[in-house]
C-alpha cells in the first residue's frame, strides 16, 4: 500500500468496520527504512550532517513521537535540504520562523512536484508519523530524479557467491563422510589387530589403490572373480565394527539455498502457525464484530429516541431561527434608511456651522471699532504731510521772490549804464 493510499483511506469514514491487514502497523516501520536508503543514496551524511550540523536518523525516528520539539526541526530542516537537492531555493529554517509558515512552504513544494496532499499543517507540526515520513519519501524521490538516478536490477558479486559456497562447504563438511577419518581409524584398527585376512575388512578405497598399483607394475590386466565371492567374517564382529565407525558415516546431500524445495517444510511450519493463530484472532475478532455490532445498535437506537425526544424543541429552534432571520432583515433595511438620514444630518450640521460662522464674522465686522482708528490715524498722517507741504511751498515762494527781486536790480543797474 502507498502513502497516497493511505492517507486518502483515512479521511474515508463508513460506518461499517473494514478489515485491516495485521502488518499494516508495520509498514510505517518499513517506509522509514526506505526513507534511509534514500537518504544514503543522496550522501546526506557529508551533504546534511556535517555541514547543517544535525543528528544522524535512527531507523525508526519519525515513525515512533518521542521528541514533538525536536522531530518537528529535524522535519523541517532535513525537508530544506532534500528541496535544495532537487534544485528549487528554499532556505534553511530558522528559531523564530512561523512553524505553519515553514510547513505550508513545503507542502506547496510537495504539490508543485505534482504529489497529492490530503492532510492539513496540524498533521505533520507533531514532527513523527505517516505524513511526515511520506513528505520526506517523495522530496527524496524527486531529488534523486534531480541527481539523475535510476533503481537498476541487483547485482550478485561473486564475492559473495563464494562466501555462500565456503559456508555452505563448512556446513556440508561437518555432516559429509570424512573418508579420511574412517580410513585412519581403519588403519589403526587393522595394526592392532595381526591377522588382517582372517577378518577381511571390506577397505574399497586401500583395494582400489592395490589395484593401480599392481596394474602399474606388472602392466596385467586387472582378471574379474566370475565366481561367486564368500565372505568370511564373523557376524558379531561386523556389527562391533559397524557400530564404530556408525557415528562417522554421516553422508548429507549439498542443498541448494536458492531452490524453494528447500523451504517448503519451513512454509508448511509457518502455514501451521498462521492458521493456529488465525483461529485465535479470528475469535477475538468475531467477539469485536459482535461487541461493536451492539454497540452500534444501541447507539443507533438512542439516537433515534434523543431525536424523537428533541423533535419539538428543535422545530421550535428552528422558528426562532425563522423569526430571527426577519428579524435581521428588517432590522438592515431600518438601519439603511438610518444611516441616510445621518448623512443628511451630517450635511445639515455641516451648513448651519458655516452659516453660524458667517454670521459672527459679520457681527464682528459690524461692531469692529479698528477701521475709524485706522481712518483717524491716516487723516493725522495726511495733516501732517500737508503741514509740511505748506512749508516747503512757503520757502519756495520766498527763493522766488528774492530771484525776482535780484533780476529786477540787476535790470536798473544795466539801464543806469
Amino acid at each position: 500500500m502507498s502513502d497516497e493510499e493511505r492517507n486518502t483511506g483515512k479521511n474515508d469514514s463508513s460506518d461499517i468496520p473494514t478489515e485491516r491487514s495485521p502488518g499494516e502497523a508495520y509498514v510505517i516501520f518499513i517506509e522509514m527504512n526506505n526513507l534511509l536508503n534514500k537518504l544514503k543514496l543522496l550522501n546526506y551524511e557529508d551533504e546534511y550532517l556535517i555541514r547543517w550540523k544535525m543528528k544522524p536518523l535512527s531507523r525508526h525516528y519519525f515513525a515512533i513521537q518521542s521528541n514533538t520539539g525536536e522531530q518537528f526541526h529535524s522535519f523541517i530542516t532535513l525537508a530544506a535540504w532534500l528541496i535544495q537537492q532537487c534544485g528549487n531555493n528554499f532556505d534553511k529554517p530558522q528559531e523564530f520562523d512561523d512553524p505553519n509558515t515553514v510547513v505550508s512552504g513545503i507542502l506547496n513544494q510537495l504539490r508543485k512536484f505534482g504529489y497529492e496532499v490530503n492532510f492539513g499543517v496540524n498533521k505533520v507540526k507533531t514532527g513523527s508519523g505517516e505524513q511526515v515520513i511520506y513528505t520526506l519519501n517523495r522530496l527524496s524521490d524527486e531529488a534523486l530524479k534531480n541527481k539523475n538516478f535510476s533503481w537498476k536490477d541487483p547485482e550478485y558479486n561473486n564475492e559473495l557467491e563464494e562466501q555462500d559456497d565456503d559456508q555452505n562447504k563448512d556446513e556440508v563438511d561437518e555432516a559429509e563422510l570424512d573418508l579420511n577419518k574412517i580410513e585412519e581409524n581403519m588403519l589403526k584398527y587393522d595394526d592392532d589387530d595381526d591377522e588382517i585376512e582372517d577378518e577381511n575388512i571390506l577397505n574399497m578405497e586401500a583395494l582400489n589403490k592395490l589395484n593401480t598399483i599392481v596394474n602399474s607394475k606388472n602392466m596385467i590386466p586387472e582378471k574379474r572373480h566370475e565366481e561367486i565371492l564368500e565372505s568370511n567374517t564373523d557376524a558379531t564382529e561386523w556389527k562391533l565394527e559397524v557400530e564404530r565407525v556408525l557415528p562417522q558415516l554421516k553422508v548429507t546431500i549439498k542443498t541448494d539455498h536458492k531452490d524453494w524445495r528447500t523451504h517448503i517444510e519451513q512454509m508448511h511450519n509457518y502455514q501451521e502457525s498462521i492458521e493456529e493463530s488465525l483461529k485465535e484472532t479470528k475469535t477475538y475478532f468475531e467477539k469485536l464484530y459482535d461487541e461493536i455490532s451492539r454497540t452500534l445498535e444501541k447507539i443507533g437506537s438512542r439516537e433515534k429516541y434523543i431525536n424523537n425526544q428533541l423533535e419539538e424543541p428543535m422545530q421550535a429552534l428552528r422558528n426562532y431561527q425563522d423569526r430571527l432571520a426577519e428579524i435581521k432583515e428588517t432590522f438592515r433595511v431600518r438601519y439603511s434608511g438610518v444611516t441616510e438620514r445621518s448623512n443628511i444630518l451630517n450635511q445639515v450640521t455641516n451648513e448651519l456651522q458655516r452659516v453660524k460662522e458667517e454670521m459672527e464674522e459679520a457681527g464682528q465686522s459690524m461692531t469692529d471699532g479698528s477701521p475709524l482708528i485706522k481712518i483717524k490715524k491716516a487723516m493725522e498722517n495726511i495733516k501732517l504731510d500737508m503741514k509740511n507741504m505748506d512749508v516747503r511751498i512757503g520757502v519756495l515762494e520766498h527763493i522766488l521772490i528774492q530771484a525776482k527781486l535780484r533780476h529786477k536790480d540787476l535790470i536798473h543797474e544795466n539801464k543806469d549804464k
